[in-house]
């Protein structure tokens, strides 16, 4: 995942797509990004010169329920389970959608659940996966110490993270400065009519959340330029904050 590769100086990406240029390579990099104009948008010119005819492939959003119904269709007939009948795909699906926009998640869950019912039919006469198994699994993954520490925070270190977000949407890299986190925090409060907090305030905030293993904050004497990540997937964040 291209984004994540990203540093200051991006030596790391420049020696990744100099190796098939040299002489004699056979090696071919396939790469993936959260932004069709990532190159533009981010790479040095000496970091770009590197990319030989580069060819790009646009990934349409995905359908929740075709796509857990396809990728679980060999699972399905490997287990002799019965669990992803298209009803249940699309239902599975649209759930994860409304919680998270990775597909990923969505496999995550359907594979707990199965776990879980196997674990329950140990027990009792043997069953297929339920409702009651996929909201289970839901909750356990949806209920993580770092979620609930998100909602028990105050309203400016949600509004801080609720920036962070924005931020990396922004700059479809996943890791900013306090300075331009700051920023969307500023926005944030504009648009609620809220009192902005001053920069020491806010530092104040971020050093909070990076005690808590919510944000990994760079160990410098930068202040307002250290650059900061999140500790917890997006979609944590997002549905943390959702009834928020």
């Amino acid at each position: 995942q291209l984004d994540l590769l990203w540093t200051r100086k991006q030596n790391v990406m420049y020696n990744l797509f100099d190796w098939p240029t040299q002489k004699h390579s056979k090696l071919i990099i396939l790469a993936i990004a959260n932004t069709m104009d990532l190159p533009e948008r981010i790479m040095m010119n000496r970091v770009a010169s590197r990319l030989v005819c580069p060819s790009r492939l646009l990934f349409k959003i995905w359908d929740s329920s075709n796509i857990v119904h396809s990728c679980f269709g060999v699972v399905v007939l490997l287990f002799f389970l019965l669990i992803l009948a298209k009803l249940f795909s699309e239902l599975v699906g649209n759930i994860v959608a409304a919680l998270s926009g990775d597909a990923r998640r969505c496999l995550d869950i359907c594979r707990r659940a199965t776990e879980i019912c196997e674990f329950a039919s140990q027990k009792r006469t043997p069953e297929i996966v339920r409702m009651t198994h996929v909201t289970e699994a839901i909750d356990e993954m949806f209920s993580s110490p770092y979620i609930k520490a998100i909602r028990n925070a105050s309203l400016h270190e949600q509004i801080f993270l609720k920036a962070i977000l924005a931020e990396f949407r922004r700059a479809g890299v996943e890791e900013a400065t306090v300075q331009q986190v700051y920023h969307q925090h500023l926005a944030l409060c504009r648009i609620e009519g809220m009192q902005s907090p001053t920069i020491s305030e806010l530092m104040g905030i971020c050093s909070r959340l990076g005690a808590c293993r919510l944000l990994l904050v760079e160990s410098s004497n930068k202040y307002i330029h250290m650059r900061v990540r999140l500790n917890i997937s997006q979609d944590d964040v997002m549905y943390a904050l959702k009834e928020e």
